[in-house]
């Protein structure tokens, strides 16, 4: 092909004059639509019409469109007509005039024209959505980070956020909460003291992934456009699954610090509890924060044993897998703790039924022959964590893989199958670790890689699965396991990761917290580079 194509977007191309013995080759280099910007009558008429050419463009499987425009009074309303374009023809597009500069110009128009809203409507592929050059689905952790990362490099890029909570937590600190040794208060603020000003939030909840049109559908049946799209909804706690918990949840001895307002109920009962058993679950994974379950054990054990009534305590962690922890290096430093505690592990034993009035709880477990038994144990406190799967929304959508996570390139966050998708946070598809640490890094990836599909240029930031779990064995001593893909280490610090260290309990319930409000959700990108593989004995 002899046109000089160029390429502003994965969505977006500009060229010079084309006629129909090109139609041919644009449609094999995967374009999918055509728009004129060359007015029939310029120069006179003598080039090809915009007619034959929508005809030549039908034949071939190509959409086209027909905006005309004086390169000496281009308007935003040029712009306007664009936008509109981009969201009904389906992409990617290329556009033409005599030379391309005029439609780049439009394209130019188009997005720096002001957002016009106008009224939603449900249901069809002719209604006229609100769109924005970049759509993030979920205002947590992760919508936030990358609003703000994006905006420090692009200040004039229309973003919109779609999340219905009010309400934004530091959930890190919630096992905290739980071990008497952080105040709840402190893990919340208002949704819209965290969300970047220059950011339209919308208040809804994403119904539906629609990535061959570019656009979402929300709760309200309303339509939003997209020229790029951040998946970041995190995942779904599914209480549901665990028979009878929803029913006893914070009474009868039931708690999680999963969860807002059961974190100081863990606390209750920790406090409280003088004789008896206690029993702590882990599901499957994947879950946020793979450490969480048993960190919930630790801080109990430890306020037990000083308060010298865990002799008297029947302490039992209940694993649904195979291993105490993902990564080998940290396993024998959390044994210790385990014999410290004299606490009993069960593996491949799952929760899956609750009776709160009865203080019982029934677990699956595979015996030595492979085969799954029922098996019942009674309690005076247990700390369940639900089994997590992907939203709906996702799960049911093309981005989806056969496990319902979004799908894409572990190195580069961006979708597998859609170009202009990219996902961060636990919805994503990547084999790392689900925590906040993880999505500090992600989120600067996701920003870089982003802004470099829509210039046209090559992906060049890598995440390398960098997760951290500062696994607080009691109060006053964190193990802090940074690693990667692959379960290589990744400290931060020169020391080995596999001691407990009371400055890591300074790390974990002072300085983290405040780089979270004060950094990260600011886009200052502290720490955010790639760290190079250790290996300890």
């Amino acid at each position: 092909m002899n046109l000089n194509i160029i390429k502003h977007s994965e969505l977006f191309s500009t060229t010079g004059q084309i006629g129909k013995e090109d139609l041919s080759e644009i449609a094999a280099a995967g374009y999918r639509s055509v728009i004129c910007n060359r007015p029939d009558a310029e120069d006179g008429g003598r080039h090809v019409p915009s007619g034959e050419l929508a005809a030549a463009s039908e034949k071939l499987g190509l959409a086209f469109s027909y905006l005309p425009a004086d390169a000496t009074h281009l308007s935003k309303e040029h712009g306007a007509a664009l936008r509109r374009l981009l969201v009904s023809m389906p992409p990617p597009i290329l556009a033409y005039c005599r030379t391309g500069n005029r439609s780049t110009n439009i394209f130019r128009l188009a997005n720096a024209a002001e957002i016009v809203t106008p009224a939603l409507q449900a249901g069809t592929a002719d209604d006229r959505p609100r769109q924005f050059e970049v759509v993030i689905v979920g205002a947590g952790a992760a919508g936030i980070a990358v609003a703000a990362s994006l905006l420090r490099r692009a200040p004039n890029m229309q973003i919109a956020m779609i999340d219905p909570a009010s309400q934004h937590y530091y959930q890190p600190a919630w096992t905290l909460v739980g071990g008497g040794a952080y105040a709840q208060k402190k893990t919340v603020r208002p949704m819209a003291s965290v969300m970047p000003e220059r950011v339209q939030w919308l208040q809804r909840s994403v119904a539906e992934f629609l990535p061959d049109h570019n656009r979402v559908r929300l709760d309200d049946g309303s339509l939003i456009a997209y020229q790029q799209l951040i998946v970041c909804p995190g995942l779904r706690l599914a209480w549901e699954k665990i028979e009878g918990l929803e029913q006893t949840l914070g009474r009868n001895g039931v708690t999680s610090n999963y969860r807002y307002e059961l974190a100081p109920y863990t606390w209750q009962l920790v406090s409280q509890l003088k004789q008896g058993k206690a029993l702590f679950c882990q599901p499957a994974m994947p879950i946020k924060c793979a450490g969480a379950p048993q960190k919930a054990m630790y801080l109990s054990c430890d306020h037990w044993l000083r308060k010298g009534v865990l002799n008297k305590i029947a302490v039992e962690f209940n694993i649904a897998g195979v291993a105490l922890f993902g990564v080998p290096a940290f396993v024998p430093p959390l044994m210790s703790y385990v014999k410290k505690y004299q606490a009993q592990l069960a593996f491949e034993s799952n929760l899956v039924k609750v009776d709160g009035d009865r203080k019982l709880a029934w677990f699956d477990v595979k015996d030595r022959a492979g085969n799954i038994v029922r098996q019942e144990k009674s309690f005076d406190m247990l700390h369940v964590v639900p089994p997590q799967v992907a939203p709906d929304a996702v799960r049911n959508s093309p981005l989806a893989n056969l496990d319902g996570w979004c799908e894409v390139d572990p190195a580069t966050l961006r979708h597998v199958r859609y170009r202009n998708v990219f996902a961060l946070g636990d919805i994503s598809s990547t084999g790392n670790a689900k925590t906040v640490a993880a999505i500090r890094k992600q989120a600067v990836v996701v920003a870089a890689n982003l802004l470099a599909a829509c210039a046209g240029q090559p992906l060049s930031a890598r995440y390398d699965g960098y997760g951290a779990c500062p696994l607080t064995v009691e109060k006053g001593k964190v193990i802090l396991a940074e690693f990667g893909y692959g379960g290589k280490l990744l400290p931060t610090f020169p020391l080995d990761p596999t001691i407990a260290r009371r400055s890591n309990w300074f790390l974990k319930t002072t300085v983290l917290p405040w780089v979270y409000w004060t950094l990260m959700l600011k886009g200052r990108e502290w720490l955010t580079k790639s760290s190079v593989a250790k290996e300890y004995p």
